[in-house]
């Protein structure tokens, strides 16, 4: 696949980069480049390759998903400088 002038500028636009008539040229051959080893990778044999979140075999850690309430609630409301029901009170901003 090979990228033309117009494609580098269409992709500038939708990405709403400012690129100059002079600096087509090199974003055209460094988009091509790009392109280039991308279909170079897809030569590459990888039946059987599981995917990997590291380069070393790891266990993620987990942790029950159960829903609490901190159980700490005096212990936050205790900072804050002003609280009514176990809620922060803020000055009124919009009127």
């Amino acid at each position: 696949m090979s990228v033309d002038a117009a494609t580098v500028k269409r992709v500038a636009h939708l990405a709403r980069i400012a690129v100059s008539d002079e600096d087509v040229p090199k974003l055209q051959s460094e988009l091509n480049a790009i392109l280039a080893f991308v279909e170079q990778l897809s030569e590459v044999n990888v039946d059987g390759v599981e995917p990997m979140t590291s380069v070393l075999p790891m266990a993620m850690k987990k942790r029950q998903d159960v829903v609490t309430d901190g159980e700490i609630v005096e212990k936050i409301i205790a900072n804050a400088p002003a609280s009514q029901d176990n809620y922060f009170l803020v000055p009124k901003v919009i009127e």
